[in-house]
């Protein structure tokens, strides 16, 4: 019995030790109603404004950046709140 458990145990740290490490991985535009994440890359590749707007106006709802890290690796984060008082219309989204 005790052999049985010493060859599983060593099976299980050879597949553990041969499969690679993976960190999680976030894609480079992700977001949700309350707000979202757009990577510096996608960001100096698209309008990364356009990006938060439209996303911002499926849910009927205003964007408001909140803060940059100007490096690769970093993101442009923003936020999603509701449309200001005063406001007549639901915000617009460009569709092309």
């Amino acid at each position: 019995m005790r052999r049985k458990l010493a060859a599983c145990l060593v099976a299980v740290c050879g597949i553990l030790s041969v499969a690679p490490a993976r960190a999680d991985w976030v894609p480079p535009f992700k977001g949700n109603d309350t707000g979202g994440i757009i990577a510096y890359s996608l960001a100096t590749q698209t309008d990364a404004r356009q990006l938060a707007v439209d996303h911002c106006a499926a849910y009927g709802k205003v964007v408001k950046f909140l803060a940059v890290q100007l490096y690769p690796g970093g993101y442009l984060s923003f936020a999603c709140r509701w449309v200001p008082y005063g406001a007549a219309q639901r915000p617009l989204q460009t569709l092309y």
